[in-house]
């Protein structure tokens, strides 16, 4: 054996080893468990990519963006411990109309009717956002209405009052 081919050999061997150490380790699944978001990301930045680099037309945004958006909630929900999901799912909708918004903004000409599509599902998502949000905190809501409601009514027992 040539002293070049023991150096790759010898090379690869000791790659070999390292690469099951650290999977015994467990380093590769860690990095599975955090990273694997960019499979989605990834795609989504080079549509961008291929698009602004004059290869591709303008449809390439759509995916583009919805790619691009999830992949970074995805990391938001990795990072989070994924409880979060509960708080940002309606991001998702979200993730659809950036695409469109981007769709409509940069291709020549303009298509009809994708504008006001990306509006509406901007506006959906806003809603239930919204209400999401809500929900989470309607019940302290409700328990302070409540609250002010019988201080208020037994703080006005012995006046004599119009109406109720």
């Amino acid at each position: 054996m040539s002293e070049n081919n023991k150096l790759v050999t010898g090379i690869f061997i000791l790659a070999a080893g390292i690469v099951i150490l650290l999977g015994k380790w467990g380093v590769f699944s860690f990095l599975g468990f955090t990273l694997w978001p960019l499979i989605i990301l990834v795609p989504g930045i080079l549509l961008h990519l291929l698009y602004f680099a004059r290869r591709g037309s303008a449809v390439l945004l759509v995916p583009g963006g919805i790619l691009t958006v999830y992949g970074i909630l995805f990391f938001i929900l990795n990072f989070s411990g994924g409880n979060t999901v509960a708080y940002v799912w309606p991001l998702f909708i979200l993730g659809i109309a950036v695409g469109l918004f981007e769709y409509d903004l940069l291709s020549s000409p303009r298509p009809a009717g994708v504008f006001l599509i990306a509006v509406i599902l901007t506006a959906i998502t806003v809603v239930i956002y919204g209400i999401t949000l809500l929900s989470l905190s309607v019940i302290y809501l409700l328990a302070l209405v409540l609250i002010i409601g019988g201080i208020w009514l037994i703080a006005g027992r012995g006046r004599s009052r119009r109406g109720w």
